[in-house]
Parts: structure tokens; C-alpha cells; sequence
């Protein structure tokens, strides 16, 4: 008869466990949401503070604590997680499961490997949980519009990358020539480096031209350098405005209620049902 209670209890208990855990909707969902929010930051923090030397040798051990604590009870969230979901193995391969899991796992491994618990800063991405928590998914939605530009102008962007490349192998090969061992172009490798911060307007300063041949070619690469970085900009945009002019002219049918039909369109694609 025991038996046959514990049974009973167990769905009640997962259930009651997984509204707390994975819904936000719940009084006790949003409670549990904030308080896990407001130990990311406090755990970021610590990290922070504890890669300062002067506040690690004085709060080192207190710090580490600290750092302890907060990755114990993250580790008892993310087993609780698994033994919630209604697809583990689904929970386990998601995004979410895999920044959990990366949110415990550094500060085991800096058991072996010295440092590694440097890594929990990558925390600081569960906090995107907040748009969930505070509604604010709309501003997600806009997100989609901007990765969609960016898929929209994957072709454009490789053959400018590839054209780019091309562009600075060229440019350090010739400015090597030009140059030499004698000025700090050292090696082919290291003029393409130079050619790059030199296009990108970084300007590092560590090697310079300084012949007179060398310093034309320099301010020609610069030159040419504004006009490259303006490209991708150019191309996203467009893209983005094409995107997002998609976006909204589309029409919502009144059968089922979906948004994204064309504005030309004339029955729903969803339902079939006649567009007016």
C-alpha cells in the first residue's frame, strides 16, 4: 500500500517540481527565476573580483567559498533540471541545457586543471532567461529578424571575405618585397598580419613602413581600407530592410489566426481560408 502511495506522489512532486523549475508564469516559477538571476550575477561577480590580484590575496579564500557554494547549488538546479524535463536527453542537447551544464562545469574541472574556474563567467549567458521571465519575448522575436538578415547575406559576406583575404595576401606579400627583414616584415605571415590591422584602421603600431615606397603603399592600403569595412555594412543592411519590410506586409487570416501570409496572397496558407 506504500508502495502504491510513493507511486502516486512521485508524478505530483515532478510535476510541482517542473512549474517551479521551467515555468515562469507561476508565482513560485517567477520567485525561483529571479532568485536564480540574482546568484548569477552574485557568482559572476565573485569571478570577476577573484581575477583582481590585489582583492584575491586578501578575500582569495573567501572568494572561493563563495564561488563553492553557488556551483553546488547550481549543480542541485541543473540535476533537478534533468529529473523535471519531460525529455531528459531533449533538456540535455538543447541551448539551455548545454550553457546549465557549462555553468557548473568549470569549477570541477579547475580541480584538475588550474584556472579553468575563470570560465564561469559564461554564466552571465543564462541570464537571457530574463526576457522570459519579464515578457519581454517580443524583443527576441525582433532578434529573428536580424538573424535572418544575417543567413539572407551569408552568400554576399563569403565571397567578400573570400575577395578581402585575397586582398591582404597579396598586399603583405608585396609590402615584404618592398620592406624587408630589416624593417620588422619578417616573414609573409606576419606582412599579411600587418596588412590587416593596417586595412581594418587598428593600427597596432608594432610594425611600420619605413621606407618611402613602403609608407605609399601603406596609406593606399588605409585608404582602401574605408571602403571595405563600409561592404558588410552596406550588405546587411539591405538585407535587413528586406527582412524586415517581409516582416510587415504580411496578413493575418481570420480562420486560424497566423500573421505571416503574403501581402498578396489570396487564401491562407496555413488553413486555406480566404483572405479579405
Amino acid at each position: 500500500m506504500t508502495k502504491h502511495n510513493d507511486t502516486n506522489m512521485n508524478p505530483s512532486f515532478r510535476k510541482r517540481m517542473y512549474d517551479v523549475i521551467f515555468e515562469s508564469d507561476t508565482a513560485s516559477g517567477k520567485a525561483f527565476d529571479i532568485a536564480l538571476l540574482i546568484c548569477i550575477l552574485f557568482s559572476v561577480i565573485a569571478v570577476m573580483l577573484d581575477s583582481i590580484g590585489a582583492i584575491e590575496k586578501q578575500y582569495g579564500f573567501w572568494l572561493n567559498i563563495i564561488e563553492w557554494i553557488f556551483t553546488i547549488l547550481f549543480s542541485i538546479e541543473y540535476i533537478f533540471r534533468l529529473y523535471c524535463a519531460t525529455k531528459t536527453w531533449k533538456y540535455t542537447k538543447s541551448f539551455w541545457g548545454i550553457i546549465d551544464l557549462l555553468a557548473v562545469l568549470p569549477t570541477y574541472l579547475s580541480i584538475v586543471i588550474a584556472g579553468t574556474h575563470f570560465l564561469m563567467v559564461i554564466r552571465i549567458l543564462r541570464l537571457i532567461r530574463v526576457f522570459r521571465i519579464f515578457k519581454l519575448s517580443e524583443y527576441l522575436e525582433q532578434s529573428q529578424v536580424l538573424i535572418k538578415a544575417l543567413k539572407a547575406s551569408k552568400p554576399k559576406l563569403v565571397v567578400f571575405l573570400i575577395s578581402v583575404v585575397t586582398v591582404v595576401t597579396i598586399i603583405g606579400s608585396v609590402m615584404y618585397l618592398i620592406e624587408g627583414e630589416e624593417n620588422g616584415f619578417t616573414s609573409i605571415p606576419r606582412s599579411i598580419y600587418w596588412a590587416i590591422v593596417t586595412m581594418t584602421t587598428v593600427g597596432y603600431g608594432d610594425i611600420s613602413p619605413q621606407t618611402p615606397i613602403g609608407q605609399f603603399m601603406a596609406a593606399l592600403v588605409m585608404i582602401l581600407g574605408y571602403a571595405i569595412i563600409a561592404v558588410p555594412t552596406g550588405i546587411v543592411s539591405y538585407d535587413f530592410v528586406q527582412v524586415a519590410q517581409k516582416k510587415m506586409s504580411t496578413r493575418v487570416c481570420s480562420g486560424c489566426g497566423k500573421k505571416n501570409n503574403d501581402i498578396d496572397a489570396k487564401f491562407c496558407k496555413y488553413c486555406g481560408t480566404e483572405l479579405h
